[in-house]
Formats: structure tokens, sequence, C-alpha cells
């Protein structure tokens, strides 16, 4: 009776059973530094409660791991199956923004829409990227084994991502630049010819290029954030050379950010301030979200810091493995490509907050305060434990082995 109850239990988490052990942890772990770092909002900003942006984090956590199971019911070859109107919504509601958003917390006008009716707004950024990764997935295993026409490749592969990514780079050039690496990195996976592959590099090169000049230099693109970009690539190169004048109060200011993210690192030394004993969690823009890591580091250590990077190590690692046993192919490359995106986002916002790469802006997957985001990881979190509960079934039907994956694939 207690096996029979047990078993029934944990059935109701469908999926990787490592996997939701790890999300969960991360979860409920998130709350603590949100709820330290979210002071910044009341005291500095002017902006709501630590308990009321707590709450807030903890109401989108529930609801994340509510989206993440739900995307269990779903069957994942019908959410491939509906990617390309989803990413057609997602295109709609980018033109939208463009005419349309408005800021928060002084971000830039164009990157959200409110929901009428509601208080809450969100990015549709965030959903356009997802869709366009999931219809490449099912575009690239529809017929694998069938030559596309290079007009093909163009018209329903290259044209997707550049309209995509055009639309993004106007307002959020880190995730427009995130979305042309997964893309690519999609691509490859997906073995598309390497000649494509190539090609589609190399107009995407020109077209960063293109994009940058005639931003920069005329007016056509109006409310476009290129100098921002500028300045802090150029901040950060002036911070990194040897010749930098250290004492140019002009790269202090401009600098600002990582300079207390780096002070919160050291000052946390190996076991941390304790939890909520961040000392610079005041003076620190975005501690709650794009800087959270730095105040983990501080508050918790480089011990705390080594359990939660240890954690997402595991995520990744049981990713692959879910990728590897999967025989059918759009399956497996759904969960790498989810992966993929997942492992960019956390290595960016990790690397930001060390001062390895210049400011972009972008959360740590499941931990920085903030809906959008978070929402679209539970949900690329929820594919993949979609995906995992079916290679039990495929085993079970006989269709485990590598070499019946085109019969799957049609399935799919």
């Amino acid at each position: 009776m207690n096996e029979q109850y047990t078993e029934d239990k944990f059935e109701y988490l469908k999926g990787d059973k490592v996997l939701w052990a790890v999300i969960i942890l991360i979860s409920v772990f998130s709350i603590f530094p949100v709820y330290s770092a979210s002071s910044n909002l009341e005291y500095i900003v002017n902006n709501g409660t630590t308990t009321g942006h707590v709450m807030k984090h903890m109401f989108f956590v529930v609801i994340g791991l509510g989206v993440m199971r739900g995307v269990g019911f779903v069957k994942y070859e019908h959410i491939g199956k509906l990617s390309t109107i989803l990413l057609g919504i997602s295109v709609l509601l980018l033109i939208v923004t463009m005419f349309s958003g408005q800021t928060i917390d002084g971000a830039s006008a164009s990157r959200w829409l409110k929901i009428p009716g509601t208080p809450f707004s969100f990015q549709p950024s965030s959903f356009a990227y997802l869709t366009l990764i999931i219809y490449l997935c099912r575009y690239l295993t529809k017929k694998i084994n069938r030559e596309r026409l290079p007009i093909e490749n163009i018209l329903y592969i290259f044209g997707p991502i550049l309209l995509v990514f055009v639309l993004v780079a106007k307002d959020n050039g880190s995730t427009a630049l995130m979305i042309l690496m997964v893309s690519v990195a999609v691509l490859i996976v997906g073995q598309l010819n390497w000649k494509y592959v190539a090609g589609f590099i190399s107009t995407s090169v020109v077209a960063i290029v293109l994009f940058i000049m005639v931003a920069l230099n005329t007016s056509l693109i109006g409310g476009n954030r290129v100098h921002t970009w500028m300045s802090r690539v150029e901040t950060f190169t002036s911070a990194k050379a040897k010749t930098a004048d250290l004492e140019d109060e002009s790269v202090k200011a401009k600098n600002y950010q990582v300079m207390q993210a780096k002070a919160a690192i050291v000052h946390g030394g190996i076991t941390g301030m304790g939890p909520g004993k961040s000392a610079l969690k005041q003076m620190l823009p975005q501690s709650a979200s794009d800087f959270i890591f730095a105040i983990i580091v501080e508050e918790y250590g480089l011990f705390g810091a080594f359990f939660l990077i240890t954690l997402y190590l595991i995520m990744i690692i049981r990713i692959v493995m879910i990728a590897s046993k999967m025989p059918a192919f759009f399956g497996s490359l759904l969960v790498l490509s989810m992966g993929i995106m997942i492992f960019i986002q956390l290595s960016v916002n990790i690397a930001v907050a060390i001062n390895l790469i210049p400011v972009t802006g972008q959360p740590l997957p499941l931990i920085s305060y903030g809906g959008t985001s978070m929402l679209v990881t539970y949900f690329q979190l929820g594919i993949i434990l979609n995906v995992s509960s079916r290679i039990q079934v495929y085993d079970e039907e006989g269709m485990g082995k590598k070499q019946n994956y085109e019969e799957i694939n049609d399935i799919a």
C-alpha cells in the first residue's frame, strides 16, 4: 500500500525526477536572494515594498511550476505543429510593441507590453525567441532525408530568424545576438547542410554591420539602443585595457554596476556574509535581477555559488542525457535546443557579474526577479520534462532503437 502511494505521488511529477528535484531546489532557493536584493527596489528606487516584491516573485514561481507541469499534458509533437502559428503571433506582438510599448523601471520604452485589465506587463521578445527556436526544430525535422531547395531555406529558415532578429535588435541587442547564436547552434545540431549554415552566418554578420551603421549614422531607426550598446562595449574595453586610466571619472561612472558587482563578490569571500546581510545590494542597480549572482556570492560566499552552479550543471547534464536517450530526432533536437537557450542565458548572466563580458541585461534562469523570463524558462523545462516522460513510452512500444527514427519522426 505504501509503495503504491509513493509511486502514485511521484507519478504526478512526470518526466526526469532528478531534473524535477533540481528545478524545485533552485526555485525555492531563489526566494531568499530575491527577498534580500529587492530591498533595493523599495529603499533606493522607491518602487513597492520588499514583501510585495518577494510575494510577486513567489507567485511567478508557483505559476511557473504550474506552467511547467501543464506543458506535460500536451504532446510535444503538438507544440511543434503549433509553432508556426505561435511564431506568427509573436512577430505581430513584436510589431505592436514597437508602437505601443511602455517604460518599466527605466527599461527601453519598446520592450514591454501591458496585459489589458491587469497590472502585469511582459516582453514579447522572450516569447518570440522561444517560439522561433521551437519552429526551427520542427522545420528541420520534417522529412529530414529530403534535400531542400535553396529558396526553401531562405524563406522558411533564414527569413524567420532575420525577421525576429531585426524586430528585437532595435530595443534589445543582447537578446537579438543570443537569438542568432542559438539559431545557428540549432541549425548545426539539426544537421542543416554546412554551406547553408556558413552562408547564413556571413549574411548575419553583414546584416548586423549594416544595422549598426544605419542606426549610428541616420535617423531611419528611431529610438534604437545602438549607442547604448557601443557605450557598454567601450566602457568594458576601457576598464580592461592595461593603459586605461583607473582614475577616469567618466569610466568609473559608466562602469559603476560592474564595479559594485565585483565588490560584492570580493566582500562575500569563501563563506559569505549570511542570508540577507548583503552590504552592497543597496548600491548595486538591478541587484534583484541582472546582478543577483553577485548578491548570492556576497551573502552565501563561494561555497553557495559553487552549490548553485553545481545544480545548474546537473540540470544541463540531465538535459543532454535526455536528448541522447530520445529516439525521435525532433524530441532530441528540441531538448538540446531548450538546453542551449538556458545554458547561454546562464553563462551570459554570470559572465557579466564577474566582468568577463559587457553588461547585457540577461537574467539568471529561475533566480532573477521578473515574470516573463522566468515563465519562459519554466516553459522550456516543461518541454524537456515532457520529452523525458515519452522515452519510456517509446521503449515500451519497441521504438527505442535509433534505426527506427524515421518512423518516429513521421509521428512527430
